[in-house]
């Protein structure tokens, strides 16, 4: 890891973090890039209930969703207190270290569901295998743009941490392809990508919007690349050794 990328490390872990939070939210908060855009064109009539996995208190993407009713799911501790004061009373914030034994009933939480948000940096692609059955309207999952096009995914791992699998931070979740062939085996297909590379969106088969493919949609991830000082290819090549799994 560079220069940048320690300091920014190391800000998230610190007491620092908080106080830069409660400052911003002061000013609104805001998604990453365009998510709360490409939300607000999709979500037509779904709805009014999300269920966000892996968030920060004033960047999250269903943060525009201001007639939504939402359950927003962390285990850290600093983010969800933070949350818990600032956001309003529609959105219960729960402090969770999430995993295939539990994230059943988080997923029961509204009998139905508009938006699902997956990005918790880890079992990303098998949560959302586990989620896929509720049947969402709309779905936001974040992929790892380190990954290229390669239809694969992490391990499962329980406890997974990104930081203790590798140095860099960027061996976790699943690629554009292998997100987007799950949800094709249950009937969503692609139909966005944030400008900043990272969250793809995916609707129904019958929804009106025409399909994507990963290859005419991936972007590297715009803030991974400036804070690390490499691309997608540099940074591809510095994991490429590590266990995957192949999801075509």
């Amino acid at each position: 890891m560079n220069v940048q990328s320690r300091m920014h490390a190391l800000l998230r872990s610190s007491p620092l973090r908080y106080y830069f939070h409660l400052a911003k939210a002061r000013l609104a908060g805001s998604p990453q890039s365009d998510e709360s855009v490409i939300l607000s064109q999709i979500v037509g009539r779904s709805p009014k209930t999300f269920l966000e996995f892996g968030f920060h208190p004033t960047e999250y993407n269903c943060i525009g969703l201001s007639e939504f009713r939402g359950l927003l799911v962390d285990g850290d501790a600093t983010t969800v207190r933070l949350a818990r004061s600032l956001l309003p009373k529609r959105i219960e914030v729960r402090q969770s270290f999430i995993d295939l034994d539990n994230i059943e009933s988080l997923a029961t939480h509204f009998p139905q569901l508009g938006v699902l948000s997956v990005d918790v940096d880890g079992n990303d692609y098998w949560f959302l295998q586990a989620l896929l059955p509720v049947r969402p309207a709309v779905i936001v999952a974040e992929y790892n743009a380190s990954f290229g096009l390669n239809p694969i995914t992490v391990p499962y791992d329980h406890a997974f941490d990104r930081t203790a699998k590798h140095d860099s931070g960027w061996y976790h979740g699943a690629s554009i392809t292998a997100l987007t062939n799950l949800c094709k085996k249950y009937g969503y297909k692609l139909v966005a990508v944030s400008s900043a590379g990272g969250n793809a969106f995916f609707l129904p088969n019958g929804s009106d919007m025409p399909g994507l493919e990963p290859a005419q949609s991936y972007r590297e991830s715009a803030l991974r690349n400036r804070w690390s000082g490499t691309t997608a290819k540099d940074q591809w090549d510095r994991i490429k050794y590590m266990t995957f799994v192949d999801v075509p």
